[in-house]
C-alpha cells in the first residue's frame, strides 16, 4: 500500500471514529440516565407531555403518581389529575404487575404515551424518576421556563438495583444542618435512586435530637460556645476559635416530618445515637454517665476523638435504652445505628470501679466490656423488632448476635462480619468518605479533614470483595457515602463536597457491574449537571472534578 493510500485510510478511519463518538455523545445527551439502567434500548420518535396529558395509576401506585404530579406541577405549569388505570388508559400510565423485583421497573415510551410497570411503589417511583431524567433539565426548576417542550424520547428500559442498601450518611452534630436543607438533601438522594439516609444525630460537639425524658440533652448540649478555626490541633497554644455559639436541634415533630418526607420518596431514615464513645455532649448534660470523677468540660469545641466514654453501669445502660425507646417511636427504620466507633477506653482502664465490673461480669478486658455494652443494646432492639447496626469496632470483643456491621476502616471488618454470617454495609474511607479532598492540590479546595477521593475513585468502588464466597457475598447489603462535617460548616459547602461524587456512587451501587463504564458515565454527566443546576446544587464543577488530576 502506498504512503498516500495509508494516509487516506487513516483519515477515513479517524473520520468514522469521530462520527461514532459524535453519535455516542448525542445518544448520551438524549438518554443521559443516571444511574445507568440494566437495559436501555433507544426507539424512534418521542412523546410530548402537555397540560392535557392524562395520568393514570393502579391503586397501589396512586400516591406515587400524585407525588410525580406535585413534582412537575411548578416547572410545567400543568395541573394534572391522577385517574385509575384502566385497560385502555393512555398518556402516562403506571401499572402494577407481578414478577418484578421490589425496586425494579419496566418503562416504555412511544409516540402514543408512557407506560411504566412495577410490582411495588418503589419500582413505580424509580420509573417516574427515570421519566424526569428523560425530560429537559428544566423539569427540576420551581417555575416554568418559557418555550420548554416537555418531550420524552422513545425508549424501552428494564431496570433494577444491584444492592438493597444505597445510601448517604450526614453528620449534623459537628455542624448543624437546618431541617429545610435536610429535606433538600433527601430530595437529592431520591433523584439518584438512593434509599437510605443515615442521620448522625449525636456527638461530642452537640446533641441534635429532642428526648422528652432527658430535656438537658438539648437544653444544655445542643449549643457549644464556639468552634475551632482551621485544622485540628490538640495544642492549646495553636488553637484559634471563632467565638460564635453554634446551636441547633430537631424537635420530635421535626423528626417525624423528615421521616415522613423521606418515606414518600422511598427512603428509610436510619438514626445514629453514638455510644459508648463520642458522648461528651451526653456526659456534660448528665454527669452521672461519666466514667471518671474528674470535672467534666462543656461541649467539645475542637475536632478529634474525645476521651470521654460512658460508664458501662446499669444506670448508663438504662439511660441509653430510655433514649432509644423514644427514638423507636420516631423512626420506623428496621435498623438503629448505635455508633460503637473510636471509644477510647483510658477512663475505663483508670477506674477501679469499672475494672471491678469487668471482673464481676467475667470479662477479659475493656474490649469485651464494650462488647457487653453493645450486646445490651442489641438485645433491647431485637426484643422490639429492630436490628442494631454499628461501625466495625463493634466486632472487637465479640459481635452481638443480630448486629449489622458498617465497615469504615477499609473492607476487612465487613469481610470478617460477612464470613461470620452478619449483614454488612460497606463504607470504606478509601472510596466513600466525601469529607476528603477532591484534588491533590489542596490549596485549590476548601479546607477538608484530609485524604484524597476523586470522582473516578468513587466510581470504581466495588462493594463485594473477591475473597467472599457467593453465600458470604449475600450479606453485603450495599454501601453508602459518608459526610462528616468537622470542616463542612454550611449546606452550600456540603453540596460541594457531596456532588458530583455522590452521582458516581449512585451508579456504582445501582447498576450491574457489566453496565458500569466510567467513560460512558462521563458522557452522561454534563447533562446531569444541568439538572443539578436547576436544583440549585452547589456541586464541584466538572472541569475540576473529572479524572484524577
Amino acid at each position: 500500500m502506498t504512503t498516500v493510500a495509508v494516509r487516506l485510510l487513516a483519515a477515513l478511519t479517524l473520520s468514522v471514529a469521530a462520527r461514532e463518538l459524535s453519535a455516542q455523545g448525542a445518544l448520551g445527551d438524549r438518554y443521559a440516565v443516571i444511574p445507568r439502567p440494566g437495559v436501555l434500548t433507544p426507539q424512534t420518535g418521542a412523546y410530548t407531555i402537555t397540560r392535557n396529558t392524562p395520568i393514570a395509576a393502579s391503586p397501589a401506585f396512586a400516591s406515587v403518581a400524585r407525588r410525580f404530579v406535585r413534582d412537575v406541577a411548578n416547572p410545567t405549569g400543568f395541573d394534572f389529575v391522577v385517574r385509575p388505570a384502566t385497560a385502555s388508559a393512555q398518556g402516562i400510565v403506571l401499572r402494577q404487575v407481578k414478577g418484578l423485583g421490589d425496586e425494579a421497573y419496566r418503562l416504555d415510551v412511544t409516540s402514543n404515551g408512557i407506560v411504566a410497570e412495577a410490582s411495588t411503589p418503589a419500582g413505580a417511583f424509580y420509573a417516574l424518576e427515570t421519566v424526569k431524567q428523560l425530560l429537559p433539565p428544566a423539569i427540576y426548576r420551581d417555575a416554568p421556563i418559557p418555550g420548554t417542550v416537555w418531550s420524552v424520547p422513545a425508549v424501552h428500559i428494564e431496570d433494577a438495583p444491584r444492592f438493597t442498601w444505597r445510601g448517604s450518611h450526614l453528620d449534623v452534630s459537628r455542624h448543624f444542618m437546618p431541617k429545610a436543607f435536610v429535606k433538600k438533601y433527601i430530595d437529592l438522594l431520591a433523584r439518584h435512586k438512593l434509599n437510605r439516609f443515615h442521620w448522625h444525630l449525636t456527638e461530642d460537639q452537640g446533641w441534635r435530637i429532642e428526648v422528652k425524658k432527658y430535656p438537658r440533652l438539648t437544653e444544655v448540649s445542643s449549643c457549644r460556645p464556639q468552634t475551632l478555626v482551621g485544622s485540628h490541633t490538640d495544642d492549646p497554644a495553636k488553637q484559634l476559635f471563632d467565638g460564635t455559639p453554634h446551636c441547633g436541634f430537631y424537635t420530635q415533630d421535626d423528626v417525624r416530618e423528615v421521616v415522613a418526607y423521606a418515606a414518600e420518596r422511598m427512603i428509610t431514615v436510619v438514626p445514629e445515637i453514638e455510644m459508648p464513645g463520642h458522648v461528651q455532649a451526653a456526659v456534660y448534660a448528665y454527669p452521672f454517665l461519666a466514667s471518671t470523677t474528674d470535672s467534666i468540660p462543656g461541649l467539645r469545641t475542637i475536632w478529634g476523638v474525645s476521651k470521654y466514654i460512658l460508664n458501662p453501669s446499669d444506670s448508663s445502660v438504662a439511660f441509653m435504652q430510655d433514649v432509644l425507646n423514644e427514638v423507636l417511636t420516631l423512626f420506623p427504620s428496621p435498623w438503629i445505628h448505635i455508633g460503637g466507633d473510636e471509644a477510647v477506653k483510658d477512663q475505663w482502664k483508670a477506674s477501679p470501679q469499672i475494672q471491678a465490673r469487668i471482673k464481676s461480669l467475667g470479662l477479659k478486658d475493656e474490649h469485651e466490656m464494650q462488647s457487653w455494652f453493645i450486646k445490651q443494646m442489641d438485645t433491647f432492639l431485637t426484643a422490639r423488632g429492630r436490628r442494631l447496626i454499628g461501625w466495625d469496632e463493634i466486632l472487637e470483643g465479640g459481635l452481638a448476635p443480630n448486629a449489622t456491621v458498617m465497615s469504615w476502616r477499609g473492607m476487612d471488618g465487613g469481610i470478617a462480619a460477612a464470613k461470620e454470617g452478619h449483614d454488612v454495609v460497606m463504607a470504606p474511607g478509601s472510596h466513600t468518605y466525601f469529607d476528603h479532598y477532591q484534588s491533590r492540590d489542596k490549596k485549590s479546595e476548601p479546607l477538608a479533614i484530609g485524604g484524597f477521593t476523586p470522582i473516578d475513585t468513587v466510581y470504581s468502588f466495588e462493594p463485594v470483595p473477591p475473597s467472599l464466597t457467593p453465600d458470604e457475598a449475600k450479606h453485603i447489603l450495599g454501601a453508602q457515602a459518608q459526610l462528616w462535617t468537622e470542616y463542612i460548616p454550611n449546606p452550600q459547602q456540603l453540596e460541594y463536597m457531596a456532588y458530583p461524587r455522590l452521582v458516581a456512587l449512585c451508579e456504582a451501587l445501582w447498576s450491574r457491574k457489566d453496565r458500569r463504564d466510567f467513560g460512558d458515565f462521563m458522557t452522561r454527566l454534563p447533562v446531569h449537571l444541568k439538572r443539578l443546576d436547576a436544583l440549585d446544587v452547589n456541586y464541584r464543577k466538572l472541569d475540576r472534578a473529572k479524572v484524577t488530576p
